[in-house]
């Protein structure tokens, strides 16, 4: 499977993520499966790296190993492409949801897990400073039992959920959120209190992945030209 089939499984995945959301088991089945297909296109661009640097890496190829082939073997181009990606991947991960795609990634790696999801409330129209406030929701094996039974922890959470959100948005002469405006969707808390809703995440960094998959290649070209 090449780089362009597992970015088309990560478009396919957050369109499950987002038929199912915010029912945590399969968001989180789902989520875990975009994940996976994000960190096997990164190891691609160092296998495609590998095939043109001519390293000739032994086993599954990861920028790890690819930096410490082109160290052992003294290629200069090899170093510094790896060198290159290092400081482009981070520069891509500043933004807070590219930088959530990052930790969670990590998490995934070292727990081979991700934490546990929270169902939230947020506005439909997002703005800039907007609360999410989370609900609990009785679940059977992980799963949402009756979508009648969020809508009823929604209402009732409704009422102090709009008073804070549009107290905040008052100040800020943005639009006052209505009852109607407002959705259930799946996020996490991977440890710097910020909740992030994972839909909207994985959408965005599509994008990210995209642009570093169509730079690493252009790099690597650049680089290997000459060779």
């Amino acid at each position: 499977m090449n780089i362009e089939e597992k970015i088309k499984n990560c478009e396919i995945f957050l369109k499950q993520i987002k038929k199912y959301d915010p029912d945590p088991f399969y968001v989180n089945h789902f989520f875990n499966e975009f994940l996976d297909s994000v960190m096997n296109t990164y190891d691609d661009i160092f296998k495609e790296a590998d095939r043109d640097f001519g390293l000739f890496i032994v086993g599954k190829i990861t920028k790890k190993k690819f930096y410490e082939k082109a160290i052992m073997k003294n290629d200069e181009n090899a170093i510094k492409f790896s060198e290159w990606f290092s400081q482009k991947f981070n520069q891509e991960h500043e933004s807070p949801y590219p930088n959530f795609m990052k930790k969670i990634c990590e998490f995934k790696s070292k727990s081979k897990k991700i934490p546990e999801i929270k169902i939230m409330i947020r506005a439909s129209d997002r703005y800039k400073d907007d609360i999410n406030q989370q609900i609990k929701v009785n679940l059977s094996n992980e799963k949402l039992r009756m979508k009648e039974e969020l809508d009823i922890e929604i209402k009732r959470q409704l009422p102090i959920f709009l008073e804070i959100i549009n107290h905040k948005r008052n100040e800020k002469n943005e639009p006052k959120v209505g009852q109607n405006q407002v959705i259930a969707s799946a996020f996490l808390d991977i440890g710097d209190d910020i909740d992030i809703e994972i839909a909207y995440a994985s959408e965005i960094y599509i994008s990210v992945m995209k642009r570093l998959v169509d730079e690493s290649r252009g790099k690597i070209k650049e680089l290997t030209i000459w060779k």
